[in-house]
């Protein structure tokens, strides 16, 4: 890890970006427990609890039969549980490698996906059609550098009525030093011009490594990303906190029903995600 920030051209920051998530492709697709998808009532874990989230927001509590837009939908898992939970699926990623993993797996599993390759900052120009539901989930947004960008392809892609929902790493976690004996701040809250440098060979799933380490992130606190929608023009319906992340930031977390979390005696000290759902009047 570092503690390095720098200015740095999105261009190049993105380049750097891509080819890490491109090196991750393989050794997620062994990492992701794809093999539990071949149960055709299996629904992945985030989609799941996604999905509970979302029900009182959508029409009947489902996705079925909504044309739904998943943003950086990387390998497809979370994409096809929605697509197998009735939803008209598209997914939007940067990486080539990606979704050529994630059309393998809808073949595999006889599921039906768009899959459209493009920078999510650019997905408005890129993906046809509008949506009923944008969908993102889970170590998402700390790869953007500009969220006002974002949600305007946001609001772009949604149909008037249509619903907005994402679930991500708390920006209080992404301040934690992950390696301290306690919870301490070690990294920036608020957001900044410059980008946080990571070197770091390893990946949040499984025990490989990848060529290329460096990466980019840009620290956004929780009032950039409402106000980023709100200026977008979404109205905002709910938001809520929790302690339970889908994977392990920090060796200290210890495994609870849903993922980890802090141990017991640090776990409501501070959050570990958010959910934000809002709506395009």
């Amino acid at each position: 890890m570092s503690d390095d920030r720098i200015l740095i051209d999105w261009d190049d920051a993105r380049a750097n970006n891509r080819a890490n998530w491109e090196d991750r492709v393989p050794l997620h697709e062994k990492a992701y427990g794809i093999s539990d998808l071949e149960d055709p009532n299996h629904l992945s874990s985030v989609v799941r609890t996604d999905l509970a989230a979302l029900a009182p927001f959508l029409p009947n509590g489902t996705v079925s039969g909504l044309d739904v837009c998943h943003l950086q939908c990387h390998i497809g898992t979370d994409t096809l549980s929605l697509a197998r939970a009735g939803a008209r699926m598209t997914g939007v990623d940067f990486s080539p490698g990606a979704l050529q993993s994630a059309a393998g797996l809808a073949k595999r599993l006889d599921l039906q996906a768009e899959w459209v390759e493009t920078d999510v900052l650019d997905a408005r120009a890129a993906v046809n059609g509008d949506f009923d539901l944008v969908y993102t989930s889970i170590g998402t947004i700390t790869w953007l550098p500009d969220l006002k960008r974002w949600a305007a392809q946001i609001a772009g892609l949604l149909r008037p009525g249509g619903t907005f929902y994402i679930r991500d790493g708390h920006p209080i976690l992404y301040a934690i030093d992950e390696n301290a004996d306690g919870l301490q701040l070690r990294y920036p809250y608020f957001s900044s011009s410059e980008a946080q440098v990571w070197d770091d060979e390893s990946t949040y799933a499984g025990d490989g490594k990848v060529e290329h380490a460096r990466t980019y992130e840009w620290a956004h606190p929780l009032s950039d990303i409402l106000n980023s929608l709100i200026g977008a023009g979404l109205q905002i319906l709910r938001m809520d906190e929790d302690t339970t992340l889908p994977w392990k930031f920090s060796p200290r977390m210890v495994e609870v029903p849903g993922g980890f979390a802090w141990p017991e005696t640090e776990r409501n000290l501070a959050p570990c995600t958010y959910t934000i759902i809002a709506r395009k009047p």
